[in-house]
């Protein structure tokens, strides 16, 4: 599924700042510097996990990534507060628990997407559907076994 979300992202990843709102392992977020993005910023809440993604930002060597081990509404308020801007978000938050939506919006309100910007948000194929701000523009709706993929195109 990661080879056929970048499969369709192709070139945009280049030069691009990206977030990876629910790292996990940080697969996305590393495999996007891996293809050229300019820095990657990896939020992950769990210690656990956030074990494991700081060992593969060490193993990479990808000086251009910076790991927080934060829920994602603190997060949001810590890049904002930095005026950080990104071209690139993954929301591939944990299935099952309504968070698609809320972060999203939370995402939108905090001001952290450049225009014309992609969010990718990966959830259930089952969840019910979200709502996601007006201002993101669905460009790609795909089921992957029981996993759906979506990507929107920030407007200006």
């Amino acid at each position: 599924m990661r080879e056929a979300i970048f499969d369709i992202l192709g070139e945009r990843v280049y030069g691009m700042a990206v977030l990876d709102l629910f790292a996990g392992s940080g697969a996305l977020g590393l495999e996007a510097l891996s293809r050229g993005a300019s820095q990657a910023v990896f939020v992950e809440p769990d210690p656990t996990a956030f074990g494991f993604l700081r060992k593969n930002i060490e193993s990479l060597g990808a000086g251009q990534a910076e790991g927080h081990l934060l829920d994602y509404r603190q997060a949001l308020r810590h890049l904002r507060a930095r005026s950080m801007r990104f071209g690139l978000v993954f929301l591939d938050p944990p299935y099952g628990k309504g968070l698609a939506a809320d972060s999203a919006a939370g995402l939108s309100r905090a001001g952290l997407l450049q225009p014309e910007g992609t969010v990718v948000v990966e959830e259930a194929f089952r969840a019910p559907e979200a709502a996601f701000p007006e201002e993101w523009e669905l460009s790609v709706d795909r089921r992957y076994g029981g996993t759906r993929v979506r990507m929107f195109r920030v407007s200006s």
